[in-house]
């Protein structure tokens, strides 16, 4: 609420308004411009969960998706990574106090397998690397190792500045942090072994999240957008844009959600999961033929 409006409004009523009613009236109208500015702020929010693919001009191509299958989702976990690993999905969840990784069963999705983060980090992007779990925390400068079968943590790592989005291309570990900048990383000392910058023609990409490695590609999550950038490994190139737009139309406005984060890849059947943050439903989707 604008405090120069509601200011503006006391005084005229100060002024011109019998002392027996000015109360009243004030309170009346606190309670009016109280709820018009809730109704605004909620708006801007939910405008910006559900946000549309901007109108940018790009040469390279933008795909549409097909839902194949939806499976249910825990409305409560603010999903940061997302893997399919052996038949299962792999889920890290954000948040003080409430990060964790869990096995999933995907159909059910029933929970296999569990651990709790201390309540001093907020959980970020993770990777499954040589039955090696590889956590990312968001701003402590710190990541975990732990053992894929047991959940037992088995070792650490730090890099500078904050975790956001963790993937593998089967040898390195690959980071994201938020700004346009990707990370190749060896897998023992977490050192950096080179950087490439995303780009889409001249212009920059900022707020990669969520990563993963999809058939020689890295797919990114762009924060706070319903699309997905197609990226090269190599030169950091956007290779095409894929507009989720349609995943919206299956969302409840009412529901309590948050951006789109989470894509997993089943290699061997070659099936994409993809979710995002308070989502009740995790979608498996395919490309659409048509752009």
């Amino acid at each position: 609420m604008n405090d120069f409006t509601t200011g503006s409004v006391y005084i005229v009523l100060k002024e011109k308004l019998p002392c027996f009613i000015k109360r009243g009236v004030i309170a009346f109208l606190i309670i009016i411009l109280s709820g018009y500015a809730g109704f605004v702020l909620a708006k801007d929010a939910s405008e910006k969960r559900l946000h549309r693919p901007p109108n940018q001009t790009t040469r390279v191509p933008v795909h549409t998706i097909e839902v194949l299958n939806i499976f249910h989702h825990d409305s409560r976990a603010f999903t940061q990574g997302l893997i399919f690993y052996k038949d299962f999905l792999y889920e890290s969840t954000g948040l003080y106090g409430k990060s964790a990784i869990f096995k999933k069963d995907v159909k059910t999705a029933k929970i296999l397998k569990k651990i709790d983060l201390s309540p001093r980090y907020f959980g970020e992007g993770m990777a499954i690397l040589e039955r090696k779990i590889y956590l990312l925390t968001y701003r402590n400068e710190r990541g975990f190792i732990y053992d894929v079968d047991t959940f037992r943590q088995i070792g650490h790592f730090k890099y500078s500045g904050e975790g956001w989005g963790l993937t593998t291309d089967g040898k390195h570990l690959i980071m994201s942090n938020g700004s346009s900048i990707i990370t190749f990383h060896k897998p023992d000392s977490f050192s950096i072994l080179h950087r490439v910058r995303v780009h889409d023609g001249d212009r920059t990409i900022d707020g990669l999240n969520e990563l993963e490695y999809i058939k020689d590609e890295i797919w990114a999550n762009i924060f706070t957008k319903n699309i997905v950038a197609r990226i090269s490994p190599e030169t950091g190139t956007i290779l095409g844009w894929i507009d989720m737009t349609p995943l919206i139309d299956y969302l409840d406005p009412g529901h309590k959600i948050d951006v789109l984060n989470g894509i997993a890849y089943d290699k061997r059947n070659d099936r994409i999961f993809v979710t995002g943050k308070f989502w009740p439903m995790i979608f498996e989707i395919r490309l659409s033929s048509k752009q």
